[in-house]
């Protein structure tokens, strides 16, 4: 068994004093090996220095300087005397010519330098403590003695130190006998009293017992707690006892009861299966019913008083995204979040038993916005207070109801354009004729006009000369495009105002969007100041997609229309961190062909959006849009194609124009080959 093991199975007396005996022999280590350390610092840093520098200054007298150096015999009885002091471990003496003359060593011997010109090198390797003494000599040059200090320390105090560490060792052991003897008392004992009292209890099952009451600390805390656990399992076992006898006694009257329900339970029998063959009935019937709200269209809810759901038809889990198990017994706003904001009505009709109607709520189902319309029904009756709600998608009936607006607005706009259009074209029919006259009788290439000149004594090109001086030439250029620009807006209220009944013929959905593209590349508009070459397209074309019934050159007006109006609204925008883009798309939806014309611009608000089909509506300044490019191109497609024309846009995120054609019988999809 590991050390660890065992330490950590000991009981906890032995513990205390195992810890205990191991901080006091730690104590006396350190406190030895500081002491011995601090003892040898103070003999080698200030002892021994203090030590050779009084040899020193005693050898340094100039008689017995003068006497070591006359002769080899004189500094060996010079270093002999120096033999007593006992700090001293090596001493060297050096004549007037520097070499070594006699030594002295106490111990193992020491590497002296043989000259002195060599003492300061060894005493760079040597880390003992030295003393060089000059030993002056009157007329010749001085001799020398090294003196080396010992590193050893006297016996006698290792001899003191082991001294008392002994009694420091005796001295520790009797104070951890005495700690042993009080742990014992204070702490084993009343463990091992407690833990035989446990078994006792345990062995003999009598919860009577109790433990003596010990010290106010934690082993008398835990006596205490362990008296109250007795109290409490004696008392649970007298509680025991009696139920047991209850339970006797109640058996005895079971007994009684049994025969009694048997012949009940031969009742009852006949009963369940009666019982049985009803809920079969109505468990069909339920499912039947189910089976009817789950076919029905609209999402029903049913909740509870407290707004728990309690019926949940498939048309819920599809509109809320949850299956009908997670939805069961939750709140609604946590089974169908977005009627959190509905909570009030939905209480205020549970409460006051009031119907309550939601005309028109917007939700986002994937990247669509969905328009419903919501209905709170109050439930009564012996089945409990409720209320169920109906959930309708109106979407696409809004969108026909904006067609339908959009279709009077067009119906009856169109007869008031027609009749303007036709008042208009005369006069300014005239007003381009005149315009035309006018340039003819002022040109110089008509014989006429310079014989006319002639007869009334005038230049012709002099005239020609000051029309120019006046800029006359371009104020009739100025009328001209202001009549060419008026014959348009009446040429767009004739086609507004006509039914077409041409004959449809097949076109190509892509070739003609590149066509309009194409056109609309070649169109610079200097008065806005944008180039449609600049924007990014991006087509995506569904391939199978065949040829639709249409007129190609309406159709061609109207993409052109869109795309001009997108390029338009790139170049509004603010913010030109990302490149103008232009999004066309073609799919096949049956019964329709879908074209998508959408755009990165600065989008339009919802006022703006509605009105966006209007005829003379437009949000450009005065000169540079009539307000009926897009009007026009909702008649052409509604009225002479009997499609769908719709926007969507939102400030800040593009617009998307969608246009539906119908596929009639000509749409086949188109078919792939493999190469």
């Amino acid at each position: 068994m590991p050390l660890r093991e065992r330490l950590e199975n000991l009981p906890v007396g032995q513990k205390l004093l195992a810890a205990l005996l191991v901080l006091l022999i730690t104590i006396l280590l350190v406190a030895n090996l500081t002491f011995i350390s601090a003892a040898y610092w103070i003999s080698q840093e200030a002892m021994a220095p203090q030590a050779l520098q009084t040899i020193g200054r005693l050898v340094s007298n100039p008689q017995l300087a003068q006497q070591a150096t006359e002769s080899p015999e004189a500094a060996s009885n010079l270093l002999k005397e120096l033999d007593t002091y006992s700090p001293l471990r090596a001493a060297a003496l050096y004549g007037s010519d520097g070499k070594l003359v006699a030594q002295l060593q106490h111990g193992e011997q020491l590497p002296l330098p043989k000259r002195y010109r060599n003492i300061e090198n060894w005493r760079i390797t040597e880390f003992r403590s030295t003393q060089l003494v000059p030993l002056p000599r009157p007329g010749s040059p001085p001799g020398h003695l090294l003196l080396v200090a010992s590193s050893e320390l006297p016996i006698a105090f290792y001899t003191g130190t082991l001294t008392a560490s002994l009694g420091i060792l005796v001295f520790s052991i009797l104070l951890w006998m005495v700690i042993a003897r009080q742990i014992k008392r204070l702490i084993t004992q009343p463990i091992y009293q407690l833990e035989q009292l446990s078994r006792q209890v345990t062995r003999e099952e009598n919860y009577a017992l109790r433990a003596q009451p010990g010290n106010h600390d934690e082993i008398g805390s835990l006596a205490e707690a362990f008296n109250t656990m007795l109290s409490r399992i004696e008392a649970r076992e007298q509680q025991l006892k009696r139920a047991r006898d209850e339970f006797q006694t109640a058996y005895d009257q079971a007994q009684g009861l049994a025969e009694e329900t048997r012949h009940t339970n031969r009742k009852l029998e006949l009963e369940v299966q009666v019982r049985s063959k009803i809920e079969k009935k109505l468990t069909g019937f339920q499912n039947y019913l189910n089976s009817i709200i789950d076919s029905m269209p609209s999402a029903l809810i049913a909740l509870d008083e407290q707004l728990y759901v309690t019926q949940w038809n498939q048309e819920a889990s599809a509109l809320s995204g949850t299956p009908l198990d997670a939805a069961l017994n939750q709140p609604i706003f946590l089974a169908f979040e977005p009627l959190k904001p509905f909570l009030p009505q939905l209480k205020e009709s549970v409460e006051k038993h009031r119907v309550a109607k939601i005309e028109r709520v917007t939700w986002t189902k994937g990247d669509d916005a969905r328009h419903y319309a919501l209905t709170f029904y109050p439930l009564m009756g012996g089945g409990g207070r409720g209320v169920v709600i109906r959930i309708d998608d109106i979407t696409q009936r809004l969108s026909l109801e904006e067609m339908m607006v959009q279709s009077e607005k067009m119906l009856s706009v169109g007869g008031l354009a027609a009749g303007m259009a036709h008042e208009i074209n005369n006069p300014l029919g005239a007003i381009l004729h005149n315009v035309q006259n006018i340039r003819r009788r002022l040109s110089p290439d008509l014989p006429k006009n310079v014989e006319q000149a002639d007869e009334s004594g005038i230049d012709l090109t002099t005239v020609n000369q000051y029309l120019e001086g006046r800029q006359v030439p371009q104020l009739l250029d100025g009328i001209q495009q202001a009549g060419a620009r008026a014959a348009k807006i009446v040429t767009h209220m004739l086609s507004f105002s006509r039914r077409s009944n041409r004959q449809l013929a097949p076109c190509d959905l892509p070739a003609l969007i590149d066509q309009a593209v194409e056109i609309a590349g070649n169109d610079f508009d200097l008065t806005i100041g944008f180039d449609f070459k600049g924007q990014a397209i991006v087509r995506q074309f569904d391939p199978n997609l065949g040829p639709v019934p249409g007129t190609a050159n309406e159709l061609e007006q109207v993409l052109l229309n869109l795309l001009k109006n997108a390029a338009q609204a790139i170049h509004q925008r603010e913010d030109d961190s990302e490149p103008g883009r232009i999004t066309l798309r073609t799919r096949l939806n049956p019964p329709w062909a879908e074209i998508q014309v959408e755009d990165n611009g600065i989008g339009m608000p919802e006022a703006v959006r509605k009105r966006t089909f209007e005829p003379f509506f437009t949000t450009k300044e005065i000169g540079q849009g009539t307000g009926l490019g897009l009007s026009v191109s909702y008649f052409i497609i509604t009225n002479n194609h009997k499609g769908q024309m719709e926007v969507q846009s939102a400030p800040g995120q593009g617009t998307c124009f969608t246009l539906r054609l119908p596929l009639g019988n000509l749409a086949v999809p188109a078919t792939t080959t493999e190469s």
